[in-house]
């Protein structure tokens, strides 16, 4: 997930991350990270200028690898559904593979420690930017009901946020017949009446 970044840096934002998920932001401290990721705070601040620094870089480099993640294999083809199947699926799987990054991003997407330029940033350059687009484009091939693609995106995400947790918290096994039926209820719930009628699958 921080492949991209250096030794000191990548060793920051992996113990910053355990750090959040264990404790809240209030008790995570420079000195903490220092302690537990074993860079000095000298070093840490060669890097990042504050802790809310190093929580702003930690979001972008979340998100950057949840879209390369999310959006693989995406743009192999033209047609909406096997797009909208395969983004669903990879975004559910991401979640169950690093489940640090999922909590880190859901608990902090709406944070005001997340600077209006980094949710921005993250935003385009992550999977919610393309797969707005996709919607939209569903939207205007007659597939999907007009409504504006970003609210459907959200939509939907928040569905399988809440499928995720319930997994995530033992409530229940997220199979993969659930996965399955869960991505084929948001594609149903969002077609256009006239192509729901065509094709009732």
């Amino acid at each position: 997930m921080f492949e991209s970044y250096n030794k000191v840096q990548k060793a920051v934002l992996e113990t910053t991350l355990g750090i959040l998920i264990e404790k809240d932001l209030q008790a995570t401290s420079m000195s903490l990270i220092a302690k537990q990721s074993g860079v000095s705070t000298g070093n840490i601040y060669h890097y990042f200028d504050s802790k809310e620094a190093v929580i702003n870089e930690l979001y972008k480099a979340i998100v950057k690898f949840n879209g390369e993640y999310v959006l693989k294999g995406f743009y192999d083809t033209d047609d909406i559904r096997p797009r909208f199947d395969r983004a669903w699926d990879r975004y559910v799987r991401l979640s169950l593979e690093h489940p640090q990054g999922f909590r880190f991003i859901e608990q902090y997407s709406f944070s005001p420690y997340i600077y209006p330029e980094s949710k921005g940033e993250a935003y385009e350059g992550g999977w919610c930017g393309p797969m707005n687009k996709l919607y939209e484009e569903a939207i205007g091939r007659g597939e999907f009901v007009k409504e504006n693609p970003a609210a459907l995106v959200q939509m939907h995400t928040g569905s399988f946020v809440y499928l995720i947790k319930g997994h995530l918290e033992g409530r229940f096994q997220l199979t993969e017949e659930l996965i399955r039926t869960a991505i084929r209820s948001c594609w149903n719930s969002v077609r256009a009446e006239e192509t729901a009628s065509a094709d009732p699958a």
